[in-house]
């Protein structure tokens, strides 16, 4: 455990942003799943949900959650499924 002030500040810091990132990270894989069930589904509002999910992909992306180029490919594995369907 740190014993200066500052350091046990940091503590508490990076454990709050950890669980604001699970939180992001945990949405953001629901909608990914829900978005690739829609397209294996066929359901009618397919490009809604990938979209949605499309948009939480860049939002993890500019928060650092997710590296540029990983999501990218996710991106663009969704909207491939989504043109192939």
């Amino acid at each position: 455990m740190p014993n200066i002030k500052s350091a046990k500040k940091r503590v508490k810091v990076i454990a709050a942003k950890t669980l604001q990132n699970k939180a992001v990270r945990s949405d953001l894989r629901t909608a990914i799943k829900k978005a690739e069930l829609a397209l294996v589904n066929g359901a009618e509002d397919k490009s809604d949900v990938v979209r949605a999910a499309i948009k939480k992909i860049d939002r993890a992306a500019a928060k650092g959650i997710l590296h540029k180029n990983c999501a990218s490919r996710k991106k663009s594995g969704l909207q491939l499924k989504l043109n192939r369907a």
